[in-house]
């Protein structure tokens, strides 16, 4: 099974990434889509959705990125 062999960590980090897909597909794209009435409108709609969504996703990764390039100076600054 596909499942067992998984940690239960990144099974957690797969769900919560299905969750936040799920979420701003319908809560951000299809409200964008929906807006609007000829076909390349929702065609550009969709696309700057999506491509904001790489945006806040590359912002998400080099931010953890800095954070663990950087963690002993940071940890050093904690109690």
């Amino acid at each position: 099974m596909l499942l067992a062999g998984l940690a239960p960590e990144q099974l957690i980090f797969a769900i919560a990434g299905l969750i936040s897909l799920l979420a701003f597909t319908v809560l951000i794209l299809a409200p964008a889509i929906g807006s609007f009435s000829r076909g390349w409108e929702k065609a550009t709609a969709a696309l700057l959705s999506v491509f904001i969504l790489v945006a806040l996703i590359a912002i998400g990764i080099g931010s953890g990125l800095l954070i663990v390039y950087h963690w002993d100076a940071i940890s050093s600054h904690l109690p």
